[in-house]
């Protein structure tokens, strides 16, 4: 979307009124904060293979959306090296999401994943119970999220309610349709990556099963274990080896990194 577009959407959205959510203490992140991935292929037979980097940021941006103060933020991931050439991928998603209640307002997504392209715009009108995209209009509840609102939400549970083997439930909407879904704690484990050694708790995102997953839980994510909840690692795995998600670089967090080890 022309950056006008976008631009035309929020202004817009300026006269329109939202419902409140309930206020979500946010102690995890802030603005300013920028996480870096890397995203590889392991095997035994062909060792780390990287395939591409992808980031999150939440930008100092702070525009006012239907009266309210908003967080802005960006995911984005390309392919690297052979992968490249072979599939090319450039992701970028971006969310525009209540900072009081981190209660989402504006998604957008723009896929470019081989010959697969998928551009889309979603406003969220929660006073009047749709999400209205570039295709459609659909009923949604009050709580729904975007996936990007979604994990800075999720960043922001009281871990200390759960047992480990319980879950959290949320939804999100994502291509006119409103996921149910949940995130389920496993355990406290050190994980050592190459920035160090760090102390995580293992958790599973729960996903529809379909044609792209045929497992509940496809992926196992380790989230740093103290007040910033970043994550570490996150893997899925294949028939021969796993794909995998390691942590590079981080900047500005909103608290000190107290898991990682001396």
């Amino acid at each position: 979307m022309k950056r006008t577009t976008l631009i035309l959407i929020l202004s817009t959205l300026s006269y329109l009124g939202f419902s409140q959510s309930e206020i979500v203490p946010n102690f995890s992140f802030k603005r300013g904060e920028k996480l870096i991935f890397r995203v590889y292929y392991d095997s035994f037979v062909t060792g780390k293979v990287t395939a591409g980097e992808a980031s999150l940021e939440v930008t100092y941006d702070n525009k006012v959306i239907g009266g309210k103060t908003t967080y802005h933020v960006i995911g984005a991931g390309h392919s690297k090296g052979a992968f490249d050439f072979f599939f090319k991928v450039i992701d970028r998603f971006e969310s525009y999401f209540d900072d009081q209640t981190l209660s989402p307002y504006v998604f957008v997504r723009r896929t470019r994943e081989g010959d697969y392209k998928k551009d889309d715009d979603v406003t969220f009108l929660k006073n009047r119970g749709v999400a209205v995209s570039r295709n459609k209009t659909t009923p949604i509840k009050s709580d729904v999220h975007d996936f990007l609102s979604a994990y800075y939400w999720a960043r922001n549970l009281d871990v200390t309610k759960y047992k480990f083997g319980e879950s959290a439930y949320f939804s999100f909407f994502l291509d006119d349709t409103t996921y149910s879904t949940k995130i389920q704690f496993i355990k406290k484990e050190d994980v050592k990556i190459g920035l160090g050694k760090f102390s995580t708790i293992k958790i599973m995102p729960g996903v529809a099963k379909g044609t792209v997953f045929n497992k509940e839980y496809p992926f196992e994510v380790w989230v740093s274990d103290d007040k910033n909840r970043i994550p570490i690692l996150a893997q899925s795995k294949i028939i021969v080896g796993s794909v995998k998600m390691e942590l590079i670089s981080y900047t500005g967090l909103a608290n000190p990194l107290t898991s990682k080890y001396k």
